[in-house]
């Protein structure tokens, strides 16, 4: 086998590449990962370089992981901000760092592609090559953020430190529309969500749930006005654009769910939220004029009923959270990998994500009594 790392996922052709991602993952396809690269989501200015590893057979990739060199930690939502001081303090350059991940995305998904029934080959390749780059460009460390539960355990068994955190999802128990939905919470939160809703039908608020397809040119005009005032406003760094929205929704039109907001002749709000074949995954959200409820209605109600409706079996809504609860979503954990070049700081970061591990399962544990729904 040949392994080649490529700054570049144009590099790869689309059609192989995609053939070794699970689930029509949204996220991972090489549609998504080249139009962040093409408008200029990642690169220098974002600190995010392309170190995309890619491992052939005969001339035919069986094997890649998405990876970046970072010069800083924006957009992992995995934080090591401490870890970061800690080596400054020491006089140390934490960064640059490897990351597989897919930036400023906090879905789990694969990071370690395989042609199916070669993950025993493949997997060990793609992380020895890994560590083998942070040597070769004085990496700190090497982190693989989100994968999922196989992986992870992969990772573990190869040593690497293992960091917990949780999120809040919705799962479909077969429901049959959102009334069915309802009907299984207790009956403060179900009146609560109802009253949500008939705020919003009050406001005369009209939504409109498009895909690539029948979203125009104006709709991606409007939502990128409302993304990037979101993050004018609260989160400081916009670093999508209006070209690679509309990007996506040229190339992955059938997996674009974009819910927009009308006052009367004027879009004042939108939540972009993208689809798998199992699952629909929550990702911005941003309003030109306070509605009340209105947030909650585009970024969980409608959600929750594209789901049901196609029966979709998650939601995931995005990082952080607790106020999801009362609205049907659940405490589930997520899972972070971590190899750390420095002897002398590995142990104590193992002694610090231990503890992190508990005081995560404790917290989760204590979210059970808030639980909407009914016990059966």
């Amino acid at each position: 086998m040949e392994v080649k790392i490529h700054t570049a996922i144009s590099e790869i052709t689309a059609d192989a590449w995609n053939a070794l991602v699970r689930d029509n993952n949204p996220f991972l396809r090489h549609e998504f990962l080249n139009a962040l690269e093409k408008h200029g989501c990642v690169g220098e200015k974002f600190g995010w370089l392309p170190r995309h590893i890619a491992v052939y057979e005969d001339d035919q990739l069986v094997g890649a992981m998405p990876l970046y060199e970072k010069h800083n930690s924006y957009g992992e939502f995995v934080f090591d901000n401490a870890w970061a001081d800690a080596y400054e303090r020491a006089g140390r350059d934490y960064f640059p760092k490897l990351a597989s991940a897919i930036p400023y995305t906090p879905a789990t998904g694969q990071r370690l592609l395989s042609v199916a029934g070669r993950e025993e080959q493949v997997w060990p390749l793609l992380l020895q090559t890994a560590l083998q780059l942070c040597a070769q460009t004085g990496a700190s460390s090497f982190h693989a953020l989100f994968p999922d539960r196989g992986e992870h355990h992969f990772f573990q068994r190869q040593g690497l430190l293992s960091r917990h955190d949780c999120q809040f999802h919705w799962h479909n128990d077969g429901y049959l529309d959102f009334d069915d939905f309802l009907s299984r919470l207790v009956s403060r939160k179900r009146n609560n969500i109802r009253q949500e809703r008939r705020r919003v039908a009050q406001a005369d608020i009209n939504l409109r749930l498009l895909d690539g397809h029948s979203a125009t040119s104006l709709d991606w005009r409007n939502f990128t006005r409302f993304y990037e005032r979101t993050f004018a406003e609260k989160w400081g760094m916009a670093t999508f654009n209006f070209g690679f929205f509309q990007e996506l929704a040229q190339t992955l039109p059938d997996q674009i769910v974009l819910v927009l907001a009308d006052s009367g002749s004027t879009c004042v709000a939108g939540a972009l939220m993208y689809r798998s074949d199992t699952t629909l995954y929550g990702r911005h959200w941003g309003c030109i004029e306070q509605v009340d409820a209105l947030h909650f209605e585009a970024c969980y109600y409608q959600g929750i009923e594209y789901c049901i409706r196609h029966g979709l079996q998650r939601f995931e809504p995005g990082a952080q959270g607790e106020h999801k609860i009362a609205r049907g979503f659940l405490p589930t954990l997520t899972r972070s990998s971590h190899w750390i070049a420095n002897d002398g700081f590995r142990q104590p970061i193992s002694n610090f994500v231990a503890h992190e591990r508990e005081a995560v399962a404790e917290y989760m544990l204590q979210l059970e009594a808030s639980s909407p729904y009914k016990h059966t």
